[in-house]
């Protein structure tokens, strides 16, 4: 998928499931209380925000200290912001990984170290996230009530999650099961014309070689750098804490009865089944699902609205940084190269460049 049209599946459905959720479900009442909200919330809530990033950039600095290399806090908040911008553009919000691998490439850190650090933060996120899932259904019986949907949806991104960890565990422990499957995926692609045979063997050799660093740095991420692993994963609860503070804050704000513990098991059951969702950035998805999720959390007048808002202070303005930084840092021409899947091509042109 391209930039450009990534950019505008994701402001089309997330402009207009948002208008379409406000405009339903919002009446006087609602827009009474969001008018005299308490406005110091807000300020908390952009602390929460910023929290959050801070947790996420220093969470990318320990992952890389565990590798042997050193990440200054201002990159961890640029890889942070990539992030967002890059999985608001693609379906099940893969594109965040490209853009940060290149980023710690043009930083001096190796591909395979790099797919390494990035892979680590997303399986610290969705390791808590499916834990914290089950333990949602459990002790919120609202969300139990979703019905048959709810619960396939469930089982779905619970499989997906398993398989997740199934792969992330060979490649440390096994590799070369991970190789030979990635040699039988290249073999069938040499049976269609468009692929070369050449290029077929180059992407091969390739993927082999950083398969094989991201192994020997992820072993010793969990050896040598075990101190810097395991402060990275306190930092990715503490990411988790704050961004789920945020609706809490908001609630508060327009004096509706919170019960913290709810809200944040709500949502944490509700991000990880966003992680799967195929449109770009889980855009229309993540509005009309909140506003149905925080239905059961305050009335049906409110909840559309505080899932827009909500989505404003959690997502949009990061992703929204990721795009100014994208432009300024990486410029356009690159970025839609990266988001089209050319990243790999970029990175060897570059490394032959600088050889």
């Amino acid at each position: 998928m391209s930039l450009r049209k990534g950019l505008a599946i994701f402001l089309f459905l997330t402009l207009g499931v948002g208008a379409l959720i406000i405009c339903v479900s919002v009446d006087k009442h609602a827009l009474h209380a969001f008018m005299h909200m308490r406005k110091i919330n807000i300020l908390y809530v952009l602390m929460m925000v910023f929290l959050a990033w801070s947790c996420d950039a220093s969470r990318f600095c320990l992952t890389a200290r565990a590798m042997g290399y050193k990440i200054r806090f201002v990159r961890g908040l640029v890889l942070t912001w990539l992030h967002y911008f890059g999985c608001a553009l693609t379906p099940m919000q893969v594109g965040g990984g490209p853009f940060q691998v290149y980023v710690l490439y043009k930083s001096g850190v190796p591909v395979g170290s790099g797919i390494a650090i990035t892979l680590i933060r997303t399986l610290f996120s969705t390791f808590l996230l499916s834990i914290a899932a089950p333990v949602a259904f459990l002790t919120v019986p609202q969300l139990a009530g979703g019905g048959v949907l709810v619960k396939g949806v469930f089982f779905y991104v619970g499989i997906l999650s398993v398989v997740m960890w199934v792969v992330f565990i060979l490649s440390i422990l096994k590799a070369d099961v991970i190789k030979r499957f990635c040699c039988a995926m290249f073999l069938w692609l040499k049976k269609f014309r468009w692929f070369s045979r050449l290029r077929v063997l180059r992407a091969y050799r390739v993927t082999c070689s950083e398969i094989d660093s991201y192994s020997e740095n992820v072993k010793r991420m969990v050896g040598e750098g075990l101190p810097y692993f395991i402060g990275a994963f306190a930092l990715s609860v503490c990411h988790l804490v704050a961004l789920f503070s945020v609706l809490p804050l908001l609630m508060h704000a327009v004096r509706l009865t919170v019960d913290y513990l709810h809200a944040v098991l709500a949502q944490a059951m509700f991000m990880f089944i966003l992680y799967f969702i195929p449109t770009p950035g889980a855009s229309g998805v993540a509005e009309g699902g909140g506003a149905a999720i925080f239905s059961l959390l305050m009335p049906e007048n409110m909840a559309g609205i505080m899932a827009v808002i909500c989505r404003f202070f959690t997502e949009y303005l990061a992703i929204f940084m990721g795009c100014v930084v994208a432009i300024r840092m990486i410029g356009w021409g690159t970025a839609e190269k990266i988001i089209s899947g050319s990243g790999d091509e970029l990175i060897e042109e570059e490394r032959r460049n600088g050889e």
